[in-house]
């Protein structure tokens, strides 16, 4: 079961420098809620690699809080984003808006969608880790 620890940091790592080449690769600039996920998936490579280190079997219990809140924001950004949450509620008023379409491969997967998708994926993979190990 220590692998799925090891997905989940593999996740947050592509996560985190796939933030940074969208970035200073092709220079988009983030949203104030693309900010508030990286402050989020950030720490969570360096959490997950000590507790992988450390072979700490509840690293879940200092995980969990940064991942969920993540995947909350990233959920209410995918939403901004694909218009379920009326633009009104966004909380870009100025600087780089939370719906500019700045990507969009296969007519959906867009950089709020993969936020998302990493979000969950490293939630998922740490629930099943948690009750693998009880």
């Amino acid at each position: 079961m220590k692998s799925l620890l090891y997905v989940a940091w593999a996740i947050a790592l592509l996560a985190a420098l796939g933030s940074l080449y969208f970035q200073y690769g092709l220079h988009l600039a983030p949203c104030i809620l693309c900010w508030y996920q990286r402050i989020a998936m950030y720490p969570l490579v360096i959490l997950l690699a000590v507790g992988i280190l450390r072979k700490d079997t509840k690293v879940y219990l200092y995980v969990f809080p940064l991942s969920v809140s993540g995947f909350f924001i990233a959920l209410y950004h995918y939403l901004l984003y694909i218009k379920i949450i009326p633009d009104t509620y966004a909380p870009c008023s100025t600087g780089v808006s939370c719906t500019t379409k700045l990507i969009e491969w296969f007519g959906f997967i867009n950089i709020p969608f993969l936020s998302f998708i990493a979000f969950a994926g490293i939630n998922l993979l740490l629930y099943i880790y948690r009750h693998a190990n009880k």
